[in-house]
């Protein structure tokens, strides 16, 4: 089992940028596909990026040429590069496994607020 603790949110004008960590213990995390999810008030979890073990990367097409999610297997840990946020980028940022239905738990998340 996963344990994810996720960190680096907070408020920002839009246009700026942040960078999420997730920092993961386990034995399985280096040969896992991880993934920053988030949620929006009043909506679904969603997946954002995803990262295999290799380190090819999937976007999601909302924020694609904007976002970019990394990992070092060595530090266990995943990020997620966010520039030229939007409001709409606005939720709580979750990492976990992907897929999400491959997941056993879930961490505190970390709050993103895009906002003038």
């Amino acid at each position: 089992q996963v344990q994810l603790v996720e960190s680096g949110g907070g408020l920002v004008q839009p246009g700026g940028s942040l960078r999420l960590s997730c920092a993961a213990s386990g034995s399985i995390f280096s040969i896992s596909i991880m993934a920053w999810y988030r949620q929006a008030p009043g909506k679904q979890r969603e997946w954002v990026a995803f990262i295999t073990s290799g380190g090819v990367t999937t976007n999601r097409d909302s924020v694609e040429g904007r976002f970019t999610i990394s990992r070092d297997n060595a530090k266990n840990t995943v990020y997620l590069q966010m520039n030229n946020l939007k409001p709409e980028d606005t939720g709580v940022y979750y990492c976990n496994v992907f897929p999400s239905g491959r997941a056993t738990s879930w961490g505190q998340g970390t709050q993103v607020t895009v906002s003038s």
